[in-house]
């Protein structure tokens, strides 16, 4: 039987596990893999399943990087850091939103005031039933050194892209510009595809998010791994241009 979910390869290390929710990277070496975000907390048996389809399992995971703690980025890591002891790693000024010391999410007053558009009210069904009121944080959550990338599969290099939350973190590996939702591709809520911002009720500091996309134009890649929608290739300046809001 063909995988619920198959994985897309983008180099030769590189893999992309793509849902209609939310994606997650995988990225693979000698001794193991990373991920790149884990998806819902209902979603963690297809994280590991995209995990094994690459030849892994469970204990060939080195670490699990978020590019920031919202649960559809980093809920099936809270099992995972939990029952495995896989270390969870993330920007510094991201730490505490992953120990749930505070939380920057949409509010659901703020969504439900988006609930009479049909995508939204969709999109609001679906999350649920994949744990989207879950509030558990990961304790063990740490910062990501440059000293602790270093080690690990396809060495990431994280860009700081703060904005949707105040600690997001986008990573470049393996020449892959995994960007998390500082820039995404599209969205079970958006009508548009293509490079864009999320919408702004998603968003803790829309202000920060456009000065973010001016982060992002400098980064040397031409492929882009988004936390939703497709992968998207040519010049990431390009790509950020196409996403700042016009007014």
């Amino acid at each position: 039987m063909a995988p619920a979910n198959p994985l897309v390869q983008v180099t030769d290390n590189v893999h992309l596990a793509q849902t209609p929710l939310v994606n997650w990277t995988l990225v693979t070496g000698a001794d193991g893999l990373i991920l790149i975000d884990a998806g819902y907390p209902g979603q963690c048996t297809q994280v590991l399943d995209s995990v094994r389809q690459l030849g892994y399992d469970t204990g060939d995971i080195q670490a699990i990087l978020l590019t920031h703690a919202h649960v559809d980025h980093f809920g099936a890591a809270i099992s995972l850091a939990a029952q495995h002891q896989i270390p969870v790693y993330c920007h510094a000024a991201e730490v505490g939103h992953a120990k749930r010391e505070y939380l920057e999410q949409a509010a659901p007053i703020d969504v439900a005031r988006q609930a009479w558009q049909p995508r939204w009210l969709k999109w609001s069904w679906d999350i649920v039933r994949q744990g989207a009121f879950v509030h558990d944080g990961i304790p063990s959550a740490q910062a990501l050194t440059a000293e602790v990338a270093a080690t690990l599969p396809g060495r990431p290099v994280a860009i700081p892209t703060p904005g949707h939350t105040g600690g997001h973190c986008s990573y470049l590996v393996d020449g892959v510009l995994v960007s998390g939702d500082a820039l995404v591709t599209g969205h079970p809520t958006s009508p548009t595809r293509g490079p864009q911002l999320l919408h702004q009720v998603f968003n803790h500091d829309q202000k920060a998010c456009e000065q973010s996309l001016s982060v992002l134009a400098g980064v040397d890649a031409e492929v882009l791994v988004p936390g939703h929608g497709d992968i998207w290739r040519g010049p990431i300046k390009e790509m950020t241009e196409r996403a700042v809001p016009r007014r």
